[in-house]
This record gives structure tokens, C-alpha cells and sequence, in this order.
């Protein structure tokens, strides 16, 4: 019989740097808006196996993960990195308009100098 090599959610997320404390994983796992297979976690001690899926809020956004390897020790970004597959969806960049090199749309925003001297001009008159 083969046993299964398994190791607990809460050390998992703490290794592959998802949070930075294990006291910040068990309160994420304990959230209930952790989900392991489709499955709602409620506990850190749930079990976690190589190729399960992992999808959870961080922050904003909706995070997919697939477990890669289970980790060994907190070590540093580009070995946590290697634990997990992000699958999760790509969020489009917002379009930001054309940078115009100082230059603003006329009618904007407050006179520059020269518009100014044009209007001094005027008043002149």
C-alpha cells in the first residue's frame, strides 16, 4: 500500500509566500473563502496533495493555483514559486491615452505662460 504525501493547507500557503505569517494562513483558511477542488475549506489543517487546485480572494482579485510541489521551507520568492501553477485570469491593462509630451489638449486645465501673455496682451488694448 502507497502512502500519500500530504501536508497541511496553512503551511503550504505560508511556504509558497501566498501569506506572510502562518497566523495570517490559518485566518485565511478559517475565512471560509478558501476553496480546495471546488470544496470550501473551513479548516488550516485540511490536507493538501501535488496537482490539487487552490482558489481564493487575495486582495482584488480571484487567485487559481495548482499545487506543483509541496514545500519543504519558507525559502526565498523563486523557490516558493516553483510550488504552484497561477492559472488565474489575466486582467487586462486600463488604456491609458497617448503621453503628448507636454503638450495639452487646448481649452484644458489652467493657461500656460504664453496664454497667458496672450491674454495680458488683450487686456492691454
Amino acid at each position: 500500500m502507497e502512502k500519500t504525501v500530504t501536508q497541511r493547507l496553512d503551511k503550504w500557503l505560508w511556504y509558497a509566500r501566498i501569506c506572510k505569517s502562518r497566523t495570517q494562513a490559518t485566518n485565511l483558511c478559517k475565512s471560509g473563502m478558501v476553496r480546495l477542488n471546488r470544496n470550501l475549506i473551513t479548516k488550516p489543517n485540511q490536507r493538501l496533495r501535488v496537482d490539487d487546485v487552490l482558489t481564493f480572494i487575495l486582495g482584488q482579485r480571484i487567485r487559481i493555483f495548482r499545487v506543483v510541489a509541496l514545500g519543504v521551507r519558507r525559502g526565498p520568492f523563486t523557490e516558493a514559486k516553483g510550488l504552484y501553477e497561477d492559472l488565474s485570469p489575466t486582467i487586462p491593462s486600463p488604456v491609458s491615452e497617448p503621453m503628448n509630451n507636454g503638450q495639452r489638449i487646448a481649452g484644458s486645465g489652467r493657461p500656460t505662460k504664453r496664454d497667458r501673455r496672450a491674454i495680458d496682451e488683450l487686456k492691454k488694448i
